[in-house]
């Protein structure tokens, strides 16, 4: 049996034997808002909207199996055993090769294996962040970036997007000052769905670079575009700029979010720090799973693979903007993405989403409120997140139609 007391601002978990005493940065921790709604939709009748899980449906089993046999057959010994905090070396390669152009080469020394988009997002606010740092986000922006980078103690200074995504205007003199980085999802950006244009993307990176401000391009999603045309990556764009980009990816959105892999691509005096960070972390990422993505993907396997993935992703998404079409009072509005797996509502003014969530609940349907997704700025509780890709056409459609009558009832 425990006891919970506080004393000078340290928590105290106490039994009859021990006393632990929680570091003022572990105090600080809160539960994920989405990770406490998803204990709720758990339930096999709640019609959830809430999750950012990848559909199953896409999910490569059998060529994965046959990767790992052919790894655990072939070079078992070395696929169980220890390997380089930087990573398989091939993966690397193969990374590297995947995101170079005929104008912009990446090395492998500027490739560093993690343990997915998560790890990398905890590393690289120890490499940038002291208490008190600024650091610039956009408003809304990814809530598990928040929740990763709030461990170091930030001072978040966010930056205004409209339906085309970040303003570039908002890398002001008065903002830029003094910024460790901005943070930045380019593509079909979690929470939103919105695409920056190439547009803005230049402009954009032609800011950061006069003012000195490394870009985190996190782009977990841009191989799922079904719609519009693709667009040149922050990393590309700021390598010809002038501009410091680092550039978050994963394969757990292309492959499956089991494996649990992602990589950094940044400049290669970054990744030196980032590895001596790793080692400190978990010395490596596991052997056999990169040896074993390696083995899935070296051949084009993602080429053949990802179209079908998109068709799936582009239905789905289809199947619940034709339903907020039918279902959906006027004087509420929503993104349209052209790819990745989210959209985003907006209420009239005067409605909070976190109420409409309770209501929605008790008629078995979930979302995730917009508050969570607001650093510094005053968050807009009028809003709020859809994830149309693990949800079937008759489940959108019914939890779609109960969540616009319960929209009316407030209005």
């Amino acid at each position: 049996m425990s006891l919970t007391v506080f004393t000078q601002g340290h928590r105290h978990i106490m039994d009859s034997h021990t006393p632990y005493t929680f570091s003022n940065r572990a105090n600080q921790l809160t539960s994920s808002a989405i990770r406490e709604i998803l204990k709720v939709t758990t339930r096999p009748e709640i019609i959830s909207f809430a999750g950012g899980l990848p559909s199953a449906d896409g999910f490569p089993i059998s060529e994965l199996r046959q990767a790992f046999d052919t790894v655990l057959a072939s070079e078992g010994r070395s696929a169980l055993q220890y390997g380089p905090t930087e990573g398989y070396t091939p993966l690397r390669e193969w990374v590297a090769k995947d995101l170079s152009t005929d104008d912009v080469k990446i090395s492998v020394d500027e490739v560093l294996i993690v343990s997915g988009s998560q790890q990398a997002l905890d590393m690289l606010g120890k490499l940038f962040i002291d208490v008190g740092s600024k650091v610039l986000v956009e408003s809304p922006t990814y809530l598990g970036a928040l929740q990763s980078f709030s461990v170091f103690e930030p001072t978040y200074v966010s930056m205004d997007t409209d339906d085309g995504g970040l303003i570039p205007a908002e890398v002001s003199t008065e903002k830029a000052a003094n910024a460790r980085f901005i943070y930045a999802l380019p593509n079909f950006q979690n929470p939103t769905g919105r695409t920056m244009s190439a547009e803005r993307r230049q402009d954009f990176v032609e800011r950061c670079a006069a003012a000195g401000i490394p870009i985190i391009e996190d782009d977990p999603y841009g191989e799922l575009r079904y719609a519009g045309e693709p667009q040149p990556s922050l990393l590309h764009l700021g390598r010809k700029a002038g501009a410091t980009v680092i550039r978050l990816g994963s394969f757990s959105k292309v492959l499956a979010p089991g494996l649990r892999l992602g990589y950094i691509v940044a400049p290669a005096a970054i990744i030196d720090k980032l590895v001596q960070i790793k080692q400190a972390t978990d010395l490596h990422s596991p052997t056999v799973t990169q040896m074993a993505v390696y083995q899935a993907v070296k051949d084009g396997f993602l080429q053949a693979h990802l179209p079908s993935v998109r068709d799936l992703y582009k239905r789905q998404c289809q199947y619940m903007l034709d339903a907020m079409d039918k279902y959906f009072p006027d004087g509420v509005k929503w993104t349209r993405p052209e790819g990745g797996m989210f959209l985003w509502v907006t209420l009239p003014e005067h409605m909070d989403s976190q109420e409409l969530l309770y209501k929605a609940v008790e008629r078995k349907v979930a979302f995730v409120p917009g508050e969570p997704f607001y650093a510094a700025s005053k968050p807009q509780r009028n809003t709020f997140r859809l994830s149309f890709v693990t949800v079937s056409e008759d489940r959108i459609r019914e939890g779609i139609e109960i969540l616009g009558e319960l929209i009316r009832e407030q209005l």
